[in-house]
């Protein structure tokens, strides 16, 4: 969240305005009877929500949720690390874009520290969680593509999984181009002339990202690449916001505001809306996206308001 927008006097949302874990709790069921079996919890910084952990708790206890999740910059994680645990959280996924202190400061706009993270993940990691724990990291040519092999380095034999993220258009804010786009297929090759791979199967039809292992059996590399090798036909993900718009691609210009439908105590007119925006949706985005920026320009929701 640029700090030129979003400055101190900044007016951000009023709690009352704000989706209450009671309603975030009936989306989710109803979407469960509508076949949803995973959900992940984002932002934004989703540790910034006072007692997540409980929303947490009421979500894992859903019927049909097998798998609730959690992504985060990892700043405030381990002061709620032992509360998410217990609260049954399934997954963990931390950004981490660089492991340089100089670079890692730039991404994060000069707020967060470096070894609070690497701590935290640290923590985690001797806590485990029972779906694992993932590090994304988003991959920019000329920003931080030095930091591939000593991530790889750094996280072998700890079990954590590395994912590393092409750089994607998302939002209007990033100064996205092309240029500064490092294939997945190069960073596969970079990293497996140190470090040889072998493919995996996916684990589920639609999982976005291409799976390795280290051949010696040190640990797992998966490679997102939306925009070399979009997945738009396969995709199966919404997003709510904290306001209560549900989008159904990463790229929306719009979403579809869930309130008034919210405002019936019977949970069909609910249930008949989500079904609908799910069996209408036609995004692609990604498939036809147009790398000639005044094509391609125009304006679409920013990931800190949806999430990663």
């Amino acid at each position: 969240m640029p700090q030129s927008v979003f400055h101190d006097d900044f007016a951000f949302l009023e709690p009352a305005q704000r989706l209450d874990f009671t309603t975030i709790e009936r989306i989710a069921r109803i979407s469960a009877r509508l076949g949803v079996s995973k959900l992940r919890l984002t932002g934004g910084e989703p540790l910034l929500r006072p007692r997540l952990d409980t929303l947490v708790a009421r979500l894992v206890a859903l019927p049909g949720i097998d798998d609730v999740a959690l992504t985060t910059n990892g700043v405030l994680l381990d002061r709620h690390l032992d509360a998410l645990y217990h609260a049954g959280l399934s997954r963990l996924t931390i950004s981490l874009d660089s492991l340089d202190p100089a670079v890692f400061s730039h991404l994060s706009g000069g707020r967060d520290a470096l070894d609070t993270v690497l701590s935290a993940i640290d923590k985690a990691a001797s806590r485990g969680f029972p779906g694992g724990i993932k590090i994304n990291t988003v991959v920019q040519r000329g920003i931080n593509e030095q930091d591939i092999l000593p991530l790889v380095s750094r996280f072998r034999h700890t079990g954590i999984t590395l994912r590393f993220i092409e750089f994607m258009d998302v939002g209007t804010r990033n100064h996205w181009s092309e240029s500064a786009v490092v294939p997945s297929a190069t960073l596969l090759e970079r990293i497996g002339a140190v470090y040889p791979l072998e493919p995996l199967e996916p684990l589920y039809r639609g999982e976005v990202a291409q799976r390795y292992r280290l051949a010696d059996g040190s640990g797992e590399i998966g490679f997102i690449s939306s925009v070399t090798a979009p997945f738009c036909g396969d995709c199966s993900r919404a997003r709510l916001s904290s306001e209560g718009q549900i989008y159904t691609c990463l790229f929306a210009k719009t979403g579809t505001d869930l309130r008034p439908a919210l405002a019936d105590t019977d949970d069909a007119a609910l249930e008949t809306l989500l079904r609908r925006i799910w069996r209408g949706r036609a995004d692609r985005y990604s498939e036809i996206r147009n790398p000639d920026p005044q094509r391609a320009s125009g304006e679409r929701i920013e990931m800190y308001y949806i999430g990663g």
